[in-house]
């Protein structure tokens, strides 16, 4: 169970997303959330323009972080009471730092609690079989 749960092909598909898309920053590290000006964006934060992250038809949530890359280092889960929702943010190119800076921007209100999941490197055994 465990080679499901975190495996390398799921990040490979997050990979894909972002090589295959158009990422848009929107929310420039150090702007105001557009509803709460006490919400400061801790790195750049955007989407994926020609995305959908589930049923809203919105496109997928990013933050993007200082190291210039592609690459989706982890993703940010959060549960939204006053929205009744649950969101899936990318994290990518960010130092443990800005990992740390983002995890305590999502969880800064009592309305909206977030985790992070980091990328994962398991091998599915089906995968590695002839």
């Amino acid at each position: 169970m465990k080679e499901l749960e975190n495996n390398a092909f799921f990040w490979q598909k997050l990979d894909t997303l972002m090589f295959s898309s158009d990422c848009t920053i929107d929310r420039p590290k150090g702007s105001t959330h557009f509803k709460y000006s006490n919400l400061v964006y801790p790195v750049d934060y955007g989407f994926l323009s020609d995305t959908t992250a589930g049923s809203d038809q919105n496109p997928i949530d990013l933050f993007k972080g200082s190291i210039p890359t592609h690459i989706v280092d982890a993703i940010a889960v959060s549960a939204d009471i006053l929205k009744k929702d649950c969101e899936v943010k990318l994290l990518v190119g960010c130092t443990e730092e800005e990992i740390l800076d983002i995890l305590r921007f999502l969880n800064q209100t009592e309305f909206q609690k977030a985790i992070l999941i980091r990328r994962g490197d398991e091998t599915p055994i089906w995968s590695t079989n002839d």
